[in-house]
């Protein structure tokens, strides 16, 4: 049994974490069809955007699966969280826009999960935390160094140490989402944005992502020259042409990623 439901929407694909019964906690298994799916959705040229979310309206992911946790071995704690690291960086990598829709608590590996979209917007009744310093452990799936890239250090340490659940407003105070939706629209409004993605040129979107995310850390004139390197990569492709074509027709402009 798959435990994802993936939606062909044309330019846009929805990705449903179909495990409801176990508040879509990640499982080996998960994580093994996560990077199947990012590998093929990589290849697919048509594809623009995905939207991840979780099944039901409790949980759109509650961490990782304890009770398949219970029963590891430690070498297989170890492998698991292991491909967690992986399966996260390779959303992260993706060349297509990724977009997280809370449609519930997202905690522990969901958030970090979360947190390695590029896009978030979640549900009024969403709770995000991370309760790992409550289990005697710490975040180990990315959080620590992608939180306070997002929202800063003191309050990623704030967040952190005290394991404390926020909900959808303070979560769009801190920066940890984007957009609240409005009650009983999150997947609408979600694939909205994903639509506003996914109207634009498939390298310019790739190369943007490159150079937000590489050149977050780097000295200035490091991330200027990252910035224009994939700036000018953009230049000599068929989409820029056919926009400069589109505007002077007046039309909306065709991309085929080339």
């Amino acid at each position: 049994m798959s435990a994802w439901i993936v939606e062909d929407l044309g330019e846009i694909e929805l990705w449903t974490i179909d495990l409801e019964p176990r508040r879509n906690a990640i499982s080996r298994a998960m994580l093994r069809e996560l990077a199947e799916l990012g590998a093929r959705a990589a290849g697919r040229r048509s594809l623009r955007a995905v939207v991840i979310t979780g099944a039901g309206d409790k949980a759109f992911c509650a961490g990782a699966d304890l009770k398949e946790r219970a029963a590891m071995s430690a070498e297989e704690v170890h492998a698991f969280h292991r491909e967690l690291r992986e399966g996260l960086r390779g959303l992260e990598e993706s060349p297509k826009v990724i977009v997280a829709a809370l449609n519930g608590a997202a905690l522990g590996g969901g958030l970090e999960l979360a947190l390695a979209c590029d896009l978030r917007l979640c549900a009024p009744h969403a709770e995000l935390g991370l309760p790992e310093v409550s289990l005697g452990i710490i975040p180990g799936g990315g959080a620590c160094a992608r939180l306070p890239r997002l929202i800063g250090l003191a309050r990623a340490k704030e967040l952190v140490l005290t394991a404390r659940r926020v909900g959808a407003a303070e979560a769009l105070a801190l920066g940890l989402v984007s957009r609240v939706a409005r009650p009983g629209r999150l997947r609408e409004e979600a694939l909205a944005l994903a639509a506003e993605v996914a109207r634009n040129a498939p390298v310019s979107l790739r190369q943007a992502k490159r150079a937000l995310d590489g050149g977050l850390h780097l000295p200035l004139e490091q991330a200027l020259d990252l910035e224009n390197r994939m700036y000018q990569d953009c230049l000599g492709t068929r989409d820029r042409v056919e926009a400069l074509q589109a505007f002077a027709e007046k039309r909306r402009p065709h991309f085929t990623g080339e």
